[in-house]
Protein backbone atom coordinates (compact mmCIF):
# COMPACT_ATOMS: atom_id res chain seq x y z
CA UNK A 1 0.00 0.00 0.00
CA UNK A 2 1.16 3.51 -0.71
CA UNK A 3 2.78 5.01 2.38
CA UNK A 4 0.82 8.20 2.04
CA UNK A 5 -2.50 6.40 1.71
CA UNK A 6 -1.69 4.11 4.70
CA UNK A 7 -0.85 7.10 6.86
CA UNK A 8 -4.14 8.73 5.89
CA UNK A 9 -6.13 5.59 6.85
CA UNK A 10 -4.32 5.31 10.18
CA UNK A 11 -5.09 8.93 10.92
CA UNK A 12 -8.78 8.46 10.07
CA UNK A 13 -9.03 5.35 12.26
CA UNK A 14 -7.32 7.13 15.10
CA UNK A 15 -9.60 10.11 14.68
CA UNK A 16 -12.70 7.89 14.79
CA UNK A 17 -11.50 6.21 17.98
CA UNK A 18 -10.73 9.60 19.46
CA UNK A 19 -14.22 10.86 18.57
CA UNK A 20 -15.76 7.71 20.06
CA UNK A 21 -13.87 8.21 23.33
CA UNK A 22 -15.02 11.83 23.41
CA UNK A 23 -18.62 10.68 22.84
CA UNK A 24 -18.32 8.14 25.68
CA UNK A 25 -16.88 10.76 27.98
CA UNK A 26 -19.57 13.28 27.04
CA UNK A 27 -22.46 10.96 27.89
CA UNK A 28 -24.33 12.22 30.96
CA UNK A 29 -24.60 9.45 33.53
CA UNK A 30 -26.02 8.86 36.96
CA UNK A 31 -25.37 6.15 39.50
CA UNK A 32 -28.25 3.79 40.28
CA UNK A 33 -29.04 4.51 43.90
CA UNK A 34 -29.91 1.77 46.37
CA UNK A 35 -31.72 2.44 49.62
CA UNK A 36 -33.76 0.55 52.20
CA UNK A 37 -35.26 3.66 53.78
CA UNK A 38 -38.73 5.02 53.27
CA UNK A 39 -39.39 6.50 49.83
CA UNK A 40 -42.24 8.53 48.43
CA UNK A 41 -44.74 6.77 46.19
CA UNK A 42 -47.67 8.25 44.31
CA UNK A 43 -51.26 7.10 44.60
CA UNK A 44 -54.08 8.26 42.35
CA UNK A 45 -56.66 10.39 44.09
CA UNK A 46 -59.49 12.82 43.44
CA UNK A 47 -60.21 16.30 44.75
CA UNK A 48 -63.34 16.54 46.87
CA UNK A 49 -65.15 19.34 48.64
CA UNK A 50 -65.40 18.91 52.38
CA UNK A 51 -68.67 20.85 52.28
CA UNK A 52 -70.84 20.15 49.25
CA UNK A 53 -74.61 20.50 49.40
CA UNK A 54 -77.28 19.43 46.95
CA UNK A 55 -80.16 21.87 47.29
CA UNK A 56 -83.32 19.89 46.55
CA UNK A 57 -86.99 20.83 46.49
CA UNK A 58 -89.17 19.87 49.45
CA UNK A 59 -92.45 20.70 47.71
CA UNK A 60 -93.91 20.41 44.23
CA UNK A 61 -94.35 23.38 41.93
CA UNK A 62 -93.04 25.21 38.90
CA UNK A 63 -89.71 27.04 39.18
CA UNK A 64 -90.59 30.71 38.70
CA UNK A 65 -87.23 32.25 39.62
CA UNK A 66 -83.67 30.96 39.11
CA UNK A 67 -80.98 33.38 40.26
CA UNK A 68 -77.84 31.32 39.80
CA UNK A 69 -76.02 29.37 37.11
CA UNK A 70 -73.13 26.92 37.22
CA UNK A 71 -69.90 28.64 38.20
CA UNK A 72 -71.47 31.56 40.05
CA UNK A 73 -70.27 32.54 43.50
CA UNK A 74 -73.04 32.69 46.09
CA UNK A 75 -73.30 34.29 49.51
CA UNK A 76 -74.72 32.77 52.67
CA UNK A 77 -78.49 33.26 52.71
CA UNK A 78 -78.69 34.27 49.05
CA UNK A 79 -81.92 33.29 47.27
CA UNK A 80 -81.00 30.66 44.70
CA UNK A 81 -84.42 29.75 43.32
CA UNK A 82 -88.13 30.20 43.96
CA UNK A 83 -90.97 27.78 43.36
CA UNK A 84 -94.52 28.85 42.58
CA UNK A 85 -95.99 29.41 46.05
CA UNK A 86 -99.36 31.00 45.26
CA UNK A 87 -101.34 28.11 46.75
CA UNK A 88 -99.14 28.11 49.84
CA UNK A 89 -99.51 31.86 50.24
CA UNK A 90 -103.29 31.55 50.05
CA UNK A 91 -103.19 28.82 52.66
CA UNK A 92 -101.06 31.00 54.94
CA UNK A 93 -103.47 33.91 54.48
CA UNK A 94 -106.42 31.67 55.33
CA UNK A 95 -104.64 30.46 58.45
CA UNK A 96 -104.04 34.04 59.59
CA UNK A 97 -107.74 34.81 59.08
CA UNK A 98 -108.66 31.77 61.17
CA UNK A 99 -106.34 33.02 63.92
CA UNK A 100 -108.11 36.39 63.96
CA UNK A 101 -111.53 34.67 64.08
CA UNK A 102 -110.40 32.46 66.96
CA UNK A 103 -109.09 35.51 68.84
CA UNK A 104 -112.46 37.26 68.41
CA UNK A 105 -114.26 34.20 69.76
CA UNK A 106 -111.82 34.12 72.67
CA UNK A 107 -112.52 37.77 73.50
CA UNK A 108 -116.28 37.10 73.61
CA UNK A 109 -115.77 33.99 75.76
CA UNK A 110 -113.46 35.88 78.13
CA UNK A 111 -115.97 38.72 78.63
CA UNK A 112 -118.84 36.28 79.14
CA UNK A 113 -116.80 34.29 81.67
CA UNK A 114 -116.04 37.52 83.58
CA UNK A 115 -119.75 38.44 83.71
CA UNK A 116 -120.66 34.93 84.87
CA UNK A 117 -118.14 35.20 87.68
CA UNK A 118 -119.74 38.43 88.90
CA UNK A 119 -123.22 36.91 88.77
CA UNK A 120 -121.99 33.85 90.63
CA UNK A 121 -120.43 36.00 93.35
CA UNK A 122 -123.85 37.69 93.83
CA UNK A 123 -125.47 34.24 93.79
CA UNK A 124 -127.59 35.03 90.76
CA UNK A 125 -126.45 31.88 88.86
CA UNK A 126 -125.53 28.39 89.86
CA UNK A 127 -122.09 26.87 90.00
CA UNK A 128 -122.90 24.75 86.96
CA UNK A 129 -123.55 27.84 84.84
CA UNK A 130 -120.18 29.28 85.89
CA UNK A 131 -118.37 26.06 85.06
CA UNK A 132 -119.99 26.01 81.63
CA UNK A 133 -118.85 29.58 80.92
CA UNK A 134 -115.33 28.72 82.07
CA UNK A 135 -115.25 25.65 79.79
CA UNK A 136 -116.31 27.77 76.81
CA UNK A 137 -113.55 30.28 77.60
CA UNK A 138 -110.85 27.61 77.88
CA UNK A 139 -112.03 25.94 74.66
CA UNK A 140 -111.77 29.26 72.83
CA UNK A 141 -108.31 29.78 74.30
CA UNK A 142 -107.17 26.35 73.09
CA UNK A 143 -108.68 27.06 69.66
CA UNK A 144 -106.57 30.21 69.38
CA UNK A 145 -103.41 28.26 70.25
CA UNK A 146 -104.26 25.62 67.64
CA UNK A 147 -104.91 28.22 64.95
CA UNK A 148 -101.64 30.00 65.76
CA UNK A 149 -99.74 26.70 65.42
CA UNK A 150 -101.50 25.96 62.15
CA UNK A 151 -100.62 29.42 60.83
CA UNK A 152 -96.98 28.86 61.80
CA UNK A 153 -96.98 25.57 59.91
CA UNK A 154 -98.43 27.33 56.88
CA UNK A 155 -95.70 29.97 57.05
CA UNK A 156 -93.04 27.28 57.32
CA UNK A 157 -94.57 25.55 54.33
CA UNK A 158 -94.27 28.81 52.42
CA UNK A 159 -90.55 28.97 53.24
CA UNK A 160 -90.06 25.64 51.46
CA UNK A 161 -90.76 27.42 48.18
CA UNK A 162 -87.62 29.55 48.50
CA UNK A 163 -84.14 27.98 48.29
CA UNK A 164 -81.37 29.88 50.06
CA UNK A 165 -77.64 29.16 50.15
CA UNK A 166 -76.67 27.66 53.53
CA UNK A 167 -73.12 29.06 53.28
CA UNK A 168 -70.91 31.07 50.93
CA UNK A 169 -69.58 28.99 48.07
CA UNK A 170 -69.72 28.25 44.36
CA UNK A 171 -72.60 26.77 42.38
CA UNK A 172 -71.13 23.70 40.69
CA UNK A 173 -74.26 22.34 39.04
CA UNK A 174 -77.71 23.67 38.12
CA UNK A 175 -79.61 20.81 36.46
CA UNK A 176 -82.88 22.74 36.00
CA UNK A 177 -84.07 25.70 33.96
CA UNK A 178 -86.72 28.32 34.54
CA UNK A 179 -90.18 26.79 34.27
CA UNK A 180 -89.17 23.23 35.16
CA UNK A 181 -91.39 21.30 37.55
CA UNK A 182 -89.81 20.89 40.96
CA UNK A 183 -90.64 17.72 42.84
CA UNK A 184 -89.76 16.72 46.41
CA UNK A 185 -86.20 15.39 46.38
CA UNK A 186 -85.30 16.72 42.93
CA UNK A 187 -81.93 18.52 42.88
CA UNK A 188 -82.07 22.16 41.86
CA UNK A 189 -78.66 23.62 42.74
CA UNK A 190 -75.41 22.03 43.98
CA UNK A 191 -72.98 24.28 45.83
CA UNK A 192 -69.61 23.67 47.48
CA UNK A 193 -67.23 25.61 49.70
CA UNK A 194 -63.96 26.26 47.77
CA UNK A 195 -62.09 27.12 50.97
CA UNK A 196 -62.46 23.56 52.32
CA UNK A 197 -61.06 21.04 49.83
CA UNK A 198 -59.34 17.70 50.23
CA UNK A 199 -57.78 14.91 48.18
CA UNK A 200 -58.99 11.36 48.76
CA UNK A 201 -56.81 8.44 47.67
CA UNK A 202 -57.14 4.67 48.07
CA UNK A 203 -54.03 3.02 49.50
CA UNK A 204 -53.34 -0.75 49.39
CA UNK A 205 -53.36 -2.27 52.84
CA UNK A 206 -50.04 -3.95 52.07
CA UNK A 207 -48.32 -0.58 51.90
CA UNK A 208 -46.75 0.34 55.23
CA UNK A 209 -47.09 4.07 55.87
CA UNK A 210 -44.16 5.77 57.51
CA UNK A 211 -44.51 7.18 61.00
CA UNK A 212 -43.77 10.73 59.77
CA UNK A 213 -46.78 10.72 57.48
CA UNK A 214 -47.84 14.27 58.28
CA UNK A 215 -44.48 15.85 57.48
CA UNK A 216 -43.55 13.73 54.44
CA UNK A 217 -46.83 13.91 52.51
CA UNK A 218 -47.41 16.07 49.45
CA UNK A 219 -50.18 16.49 46.91
CA UNK A 220 -49.61 16.89 43.18
CA UNK A 221 -52.38 18.71 41.31
CA UNK A 222 -52.32 17.88 37.62
CA UNK A 223 -53.35 20.32 34.94
CA UNK A 224 -52.40 23.48 36.85
CA UNK A 225 -49.49 25.85 36.43
CA UNK A 226 -46.15 24.44 37.66
CA UNK A 227 -45.79 27.04 40.41
CA UNK A 228 -49.01 25.81 42.05
CA UNK A 229 -48.65 22.13 41.22
CA UNK A 230 -47.28 20.93 44.57
CA UNK A 231 -49.29 21.47 47.73
CA UNK A 232 -48.50 20.49 51.31
CA UNK A 233 -51.70 19.27 53.01
CA UNK A 234 -52.67 20.77 56.32
CA UNK A 235 -54.02 17.54 57.78
CA UNK A 236 -53.81 13.86 56.86
CA UNK A 237 -56.54 11.46 57.98
CA UNK A 238 -56.39 7.71 57.47
CA UNK A 239 -59.85 6.17 57.73
CA UNK A 240 -59.91 3.24 60.16
CA UNK A 241 -61.71 0.83 57.81
CA UNK A 242 -60.53 -1.30 54.87
CA UNK A 243 -62.64 -2.00 51.80
CA UNK A 244 -63.22 -5.79 51.84
CA UNK A 245 -63.48 -5.92 48.04
CA UNK A 246 -60.40 -3.95 46.98
CA UNK A 247 -58.44 -4.34 50.27
CA UNK A 248 -57.63 -0.65 50.28
CA UNK A 249 -58.04 2.06 52.86
CA UNK A 250 -58.79 5.71 52.24
CA UNK A 251 -56.47 8.58 53.04
CA UNK A 252 -57.84 12.12 53.16
CA UNK A 253 -55.46 15.03 52.73
CA UNK A 254 -56.95 18.43 53.61
CA UNK A 255 -55.73 21.21 51.32
CA UNK A 256 -54.96 24.71 52.59
CA UNK A 257 -57.79 27.24 52.39
CA UNK A 258 -55.98 29.28 49.70
CA UNK A 259 -55.77 26.37 47.23
CA UNK A 260 -58.13 27.97 44.75
CA UNK A 261 -56.86 25.96 41.76
CA UNK A 262 -58.39 22.73 43.14
CA UNK A 263 -61.95 21.96 42.07
CA UNK A 264 -64.12 18.92 42.90
CA UNK A 265 -63.54 15.94 40.65
CA UNK A 266 -60.02 16.99 39.62
CA UNK A 267 -57.43 14.21 39.32
CA UNK A 268 -54.59 14.46 41.81
CA UNK A 269 -51.73 12.36 43.13
CA UNK A 270 -51.00 11.79 46.78
CA UNK A 271 -47.30 11.31 47.47
CA UNK A 272 -46.93 9.25 50.62
CA UNK A 273 -43.85 7.81 52.31
CA UNK A 274 -43.76 4.00 52.08
CA UNK A 275 -41.34 1.65 53.75
CA UNK A 276 -39.05 -0.64 51.77
CA UNK A 277 -39.75 -4.34 51.36
CA UNK A 278 -38.59 -6.82 53.99
CA UNK A 279 -36.80 -10.03 53.07
CA UNK A 280 -37.25 -13.50 54.51
CA UNK A 281 -34.43 -12.85 56.98
CA UNK A 282 -36.29 -9.87 58.41
CA UNK A 283 -33.86 -7.31 57.01
CA UNK A 284 -34.90 -4.49 54.73
CA UNK A 285 -34.41 -5.20 51.02
CA UNK A 286 -32.47 -2.52 49.15
CA UNK A 287 -34.48 -0.69 46.51
CA UNK A 288 -32.78 0.61 43.37
CA UNK A 289 -33.76 3.92 41.77
CA UNK A 290 -32.65 5.50 38.48
CA UNK A 291 -33.49 8.91 36.99
CA UNK A 292 -36.76 8.97 35.06
CA UNK A 293 -35.06 10.41 31.96
CA UNK A 294 -32.80 7.33 31.73
CA UNK A 295 -35.71 5.02 30.86
CA UNK A 296 -35.92 3.83 27.25
CA UNK A 297 -39.24 2.55 25.89
CA UNK A 298 -39.29 0.81 22.54
CA UNK A 299 -42.54 -0.94 21.69
CA UNK A 300 -43.03 -3.47 24.49
CA UNK A 301 -39.42 -3.27 25.73
CA UNK A 302 -38.39 -1.06 28.65
CA UNK A 303 -34.70 -0.62 29.38
CA UNK A 304 -31.81 1.65 30.30
CA UNK A 305 -28.35 2.21 28.87
CA UNK A 306 -25.70 0.98 31.32
CA UNK A 307 -22.01 1.74 30.87
CA UNK A 308 -19.89 -1.44 30.82
CA UNK A 309 -16.31 -1.80 32.06
CA UNK A 310 -14.99 -0.35 28.80
CA UNK A 311 -17.21 2.71 29.14
CA UNK A 312 -19.50 1.70 26.27
CA UNK A 313 -23.28 2.08 26.74
CA UNK A 314 -25.24 -1.16 26.53
CA UNK A 315 -29.03 -1.34 26.42
CA UNK A 316 -30.35 -3.52 29.22
CA UNK A 317 -33.99 -4.54 29.71
CA UNK A 318 -35.42 -3.69 33.12
CA UNK A 319 -38.61 -4.15 35.10
CA UNK A 320 -39.89 -0.98 36.70
CA UNK A 321 -41.68 -0.37 39.98
CA UNK A 322 -43.22 2.77 41.45
CA UNK A 323 -42.35 6.23 40.17
CA UNK A 324 -41.06 8.84 42.55
CA UNK A 325 -40.14 12.51 42.22
CA UNK A 326 -37.86 12.41 39.18
CA UNK A 327 -36.83 8.81 39.80
CA UNK A 328 -38.25 5.36 39.05
CA UNK A 329 -37.69 2.19 41.01
CA UNK A 330 -36.02 -0.65 39.10
CA UNK A 331 -37.13 -4.06 40.31
CA UNK A 332 -34.71 -6.04 38.14
CA UNK A 333 -32.06 -5.45 35.47
CA UNK A 334 -29.87 -2.88 37.22
CA UNK A 335 -27.90 -3.14 40.43
CA UNK A 336 -27.14 -0.36 42.86
CA UNK A 337 -23.95 1.48 41.97
CA UNK A 338 -24.06 0.85 38.22
CA UNK A 339 -23.74 3.94 35.98
CA UNK A 340 -26.76 4.55 33.73
CA UNK A 341 -26.93 7.01 30.85
CA UNK A 342 -29.44 9.81 31.39
CA UNK A 343 -29.48 10.73 27.67
CA UNK A 344 -30.69 7.56 25.87
CA UNK A 345 -30.76 9.24 22.46
CA UNK A 346 -27.07 10.13 22.66
CA UNK A 347 -26.23 6.61 23.81
CA UNK A 348 -28.20 5.10 20.92
CA UNK A 349 -26.03 6.96 18.39
CA UNK A 350 -22.87 5.26 19.63
CA UNK A 351 -22.04 1.95 17.97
Amino acid sequence: MNTKVFSTVVCLVGLSAFQLNIAHAALPTAIAQGTSQAQSASFDGVVEAVRQTVMAAQVAGAIVELNVKAGDAVKAGQVLAKIDARAADQSATASQAQVRAARATLDVAAKDFARQKLLFEKQFISRAALDQAEAIYKAAESQVAAQIAQAGAARSQSDFYVLRAPYAGVASEVPVVLGDMAMPGRAIVTIYDPSAMRVTASIPQTVALAATLQQATKVELTGVEPAKKWVVPGKVTVLPTVDPNSHTLQVRLDLPADTRQAIPGMFARAWLPVLGAVGSDGNAVSRVFVPAQAIVRRAEMTGVYVLNAAGKPQLRQVRLGRAGEGVIEVLSGVSAGEPVVTDPQAAARIR
